[in-house]
């Protein structure tokens, strides 16, 4: 029985007789007391697959903000899938600042819903505990409480003998430090679920257990019905939220929606009560180092963990209808009972009730899938939660087939599941699903020390291991402080500033649009904000906009011919800028787009001698006369013809991009090699361009920009013709901030008192204070070899000091204010700089002698 209230195994019609009536279609005639299922509507705006927290909570929300039409479809009963198993365990101590300010939403709604719908929730404000067994893990606790506690949670980073007090329990004698977060809390996650349904149907949802659906009809790319065992719906949006089967659900039309996640077997055990009762109000504990955590349950524990080991299931395909306990085993729970005797040695004597293996669902890169289906409009994905729980931010369009392969996705839950504890500090990568795309170049890369890492599937250099270095150590050296690349990346940065580096870059994103007659200019002139009526050969800097001026993409396009474009994107975007592109470009035969990433092979020559290189391996003048900045034009390098030259570097540094037809990769390569040997040439890798970039303050899109940042809050306004003649999406927002203001600004800070040697580092999401309040968060940072200091980018907002009302951004404001970087709770003072702004780097200069103002835009 006890077993059966934790999970909240509730008999629903039984329990809430009130709400069978509530969900039941006025046009019902029927008085009996246990109704027939009414038969589904015709037609619906949408409708949402799956009955546990997360399609109760998406039809919460959509009834909560004025939707009708909405309907809710569950194969079994409402949550009996996952939500089901759930610890309850509501955590805001999240490392990503999108994941704690949904969880702290979610803490919130949780707090109240139980008075909003009379739906006991078993609601518990207990607090949390995260302890820390080494000082890495200890830095890794600061960095979060420093971003709770900027955003109003309280939040401190406590003893060992403050755990004990808190915890009486806990054996502390391993622990070098914690973190006390007193407003997390508890749920009984299946009764929030009810809570939400039954606040949804009070609000008009529909919702229909026993219905399972079987695929979703979906006519030129747009969602158009779905059908289920019971009947068709049409309907506008579908929103898949189908949890463990939610891939599956995604390949049963015909035209697949790819929904990576793969399911583990997730333990954890409860227990008999103490013989004295553990209080209600105990906080719940996480030890991240022995990978457990822990909370109170009933007066005993539910204690459970993230295994080095996971175990993959239902790879072969669809799994159970409603989720029922998996198979006990013990020995394969041991390593975690271990840890749990070891933190509460006091365990030994208590008696256990069950072992609960439960399925949970892992994605590929531990983010949960949010948004629209960049293959077919109105399908919405909200799954794979990775044991979390809550609603977290990410993007379904980060993902594409490639990401979708059964083994790929099997072998990759088999490392995502044990990262929940592992401590990620800056820059780690994924060892598995790796050289699944790979330049030409690859193995020639890697026979030279090259270090790889990973985006978007595509194998990318980090940096060039020299030989004679100890290739193990570099290859695990993983701090919070200075790293041992550091030496090499410098060595790297400075050939780039003296002599010429070849970079590839092969894994951007790279589109060609083109049409018979104007349709493709005057489509991309209304898609983006610069002007791209410019002559044939030039380059442009854009943004592709949303309606609110945001950015959905931000690139570099060349005019081919009158009527053929070749548009330049960062590599992570190649889903998501398709999907934008075939949504708003007209259905017109004329205009043809082509993906031809895996066409070109893409070299990146920075340096002054980077001109010299090229003009004697084509033959041609590569001065600035004769080939201008930002300028394309196809010329022959070596034996290669049709080599695509932009002068253009994507760091600030003088240079060009080669985009190399594929079979000709190798040649040009080692022909560029072997010519600029005699200049000083030498590879280098991302973080060289990195850290290039940040100094001369280029904003990056997926760390700087996003779909709520516009190029008026970030210095871009060159980048925007607002009156370049033709309306352009996006253009009314960027009127409004130019005549109004903005309520962000891009700012450029340059640590002072930090010790790059002997200080912890900061890497993205520190928060900016400035006169001692906070104003926002950093969103890159790397350090400048050139000035011998850290530079953080980040975005400083203003807000009124009595009212938190949020006032304009002026450069008035950034100026005269007095700034800080808080890393991992320590503030080091910073110089704040704005766009726009002239080289620092024109001459080598001692840092001392650096003159930090009087910036103009290069």
């Amino acid at each position: 029985i006890m077993f059966l209230r934790l999970l909240s195994d509730i008999q629903w019609r039984a329990a809430h007789p009130k709400w069978r009536r509530m969900t039941s279609s006025q046009r019902s005639t029927s008085t009996t007391a246990e109704p027939h299922p009414l038969s589904l509507p015709a037609q619906a705006q949408v409708v949402i697959c799956g009955g546990g927290i997360v399609g109760t909570s998406v039809a919460y929300h959509l009834s909560k903000m004025g939707w009708k039409d909405i309907v809710l479809l569950e194969q079994g009963r409402l949550a009996a899938g996952t939500t089901r198993f759930c610890a309850g365990i509501v955590s805001t101590a999240r490392p990503v600042s999108i994941e704690l300010k949904m969880a702290h939403y979610s803490n919130k709604l949780y707090e109240q819903l139980e008075q909003e719908t009379g739906v006991q929730t078993g609601y518990m404000k207990t607090g949390s505990i995260s302890l820390a067994q080494t000082q890495d893990r200890l830095i890794s606790l600061k960095r979060i409480a420093s971003s709770l506690n900027v955003m109003g949670i309280p939040c401190e980073i406590i003893s060992p003998k403050k755990v004990l007090q808190l915890h009486p329990l806990i054996n502390i004698h391993d622990l070098v430090g914690a973190m006390y977060v007193p407003e997390d809390a508890l749920v009984s996650s299946a009764n929030v679920s009810l809570a939400l349904a039954t606040a949804a149907s009070r609000n008009g949802v529909q919702i229909h257990e026993r219905t399972s659906v079987s695929h979703i009809t979906i006519q030129k790319g747009q969602v158009t019905g779905v059908e289920t065992d019971r009947g068709r719906i049409q309907c506008e949006y579908f929103v898949n939220c189908a949890g463990q089967w939610a891939y599956e659900l995604g390949h049963s039309g015909e035209e697949p929606v790819h929904i990576p996640l793969h399911a583990c077997e997730h333990f954890y055990l409860l227990t008999h009560p103490f013989k004295e009762p553990l209080s209600s109000s105990l906080p719940t504990i996480v030890d991240p180092d022995g990978r457990i955590y822990i909370r109170n349950w009933q007066g005993g524990i539910l204690s459970g963990g993230f295994e080095k080991n996971p175990k993959p299931l239902f790879t072969e395909g669809r799994n159970q209808l409603e989720i029922q306990n998996l198979q006990e085993d013990w020995d394969h729970f041991g390593p975690l009972l271990s840890a749990l005797l070891r933190r509460m040695p006091g365990l030994e004597a208590l008696q256990i009730m069950q072992l609960v293996n439960c399925p949970e669902s892992f994605t590929p890169d531990m983010r949960c899938i949010m948004g629209e289906s960049p293959t077919a409009r109105g399908y919405f994905v909200l799954a794979g939660m990775n044991s979390a729980g809550v609603s977290y931010g990410g993007g379904a369009e980060r993902f594409g087939t490639l990401q979708s392969s059964r083994t790929f996705l099997r072998h990759r839950v088999m490392e995502v599941m044990p990262l929940m504890c592992d401590l990620k500090v800056p820059r780690w990568d994924f060892q598995t699903g790796r050289q699944l795309r790979t330049s030409p170049l690859y193995d020639r890369l890697d026979a030279q020390g090259a270090r790889w890492m990973e985006k978007h599937g595509f194998e990318r250099v980090k940096y060039f291991v020299p030989p004679g270095n100890d290739l193990l150590d570099l290859d695990h050296s993983k701090t919070f402080y200075k790293p041992d690349w550091f030496d090499i990346v410098g060595s790297e940065v400075k050939c780039c500033k003296e002599a010429v580096c070849v970079i590839d870059m092969s894994s951007f994103t790279k589109f060609e649009i083109s049409s018979t007659g104007d349709q493709a200019l005057e489509s991309l002139q209304y898609l983006f904000s610069n002007d791209l009526d410019v002559p044939v050969g030039h380059v442009v800097h854009t943004g592709m906009l949303n309606e609110k001026g945001g950015y959905e993409n931000d690139c570099s396009i060349a005019r081919l011919s009158k009527r053929s474009f070749f548009m330049i994107s960062p590599t992570d975007q190649q889903v998501h800028c398709w999907a934008w592109l075939k949504n708003h470009l007209p259905d017109d035969s004329n205009l043809m787009m082509e993906d031809v990433t895996w066409k070109y092979t893409a070299l990146n020559l920075i340096g002054p001698r980077a001109v010299d290189v090229l003009s004697e391996l084509s033959y041609a003048p590569m001065t600035a006369e004769h080939f201008p900045s930002l300028f394309c034009k196809e010329m022959s390098v070596g034996y290669a013809n049709g080599i695509r030259v932009m002068s253009i570097t994507h760091t600030g540094e003088p240079g060009f991009v080669l985009y190399i037809p594929i079979e000709y990769a190798l040649h040009v390569y080692n022909e560029v090699m072997n010519m600029g040997q005699k200049y000083g040439i030498r590879n280098a890798g991302y973080y060289a361009l990195r850290s290039l970039r940040i100094e001369k303050f280029f904003a990056f899109w997926g760390q700087d920009l996003d779909a709520f940042t516009t190029p008026m809050e970030c210095g871009r306004e060159f980048q925007v013709k607002l009156d370049k003649g033709i309306q352009f999406l996006g253009q009314e927002a960027l009127w409004e901030q130019k005549q109004n203001g903005v309520y962000k600004r891009f700012t450029m800070f340059i640590l002072e008192d930090h010790d790059t040697d002997m200080d912890l580092w900061p890497w993205w999401g520190e928060p900016i204070f400035r006169n001692g309040r906070y104003v926002g968060k950093t969103t890159s940072s790397a350090y400048s070899y050139t000035l011998e200091r850290h530079v953080c980018l980040g975005f400083v907002h203003h807000f009124d000091e009595k009212t938190g009302e949020e006032l304009v951004v002026t450069t008035d404001f950034i100026n005269q204010g007095e700034y800080e970087i808080d890393i991992a709770g320590q503030r080091f003072q910073a110089k704040a700089k704005l766009y726009p702004f002239s080289s620092l780097f024109t001459q080598r200069r001692r840092k001392d002698e650096v003159e930090l103002s009087g910036y103009q835009r290069e």
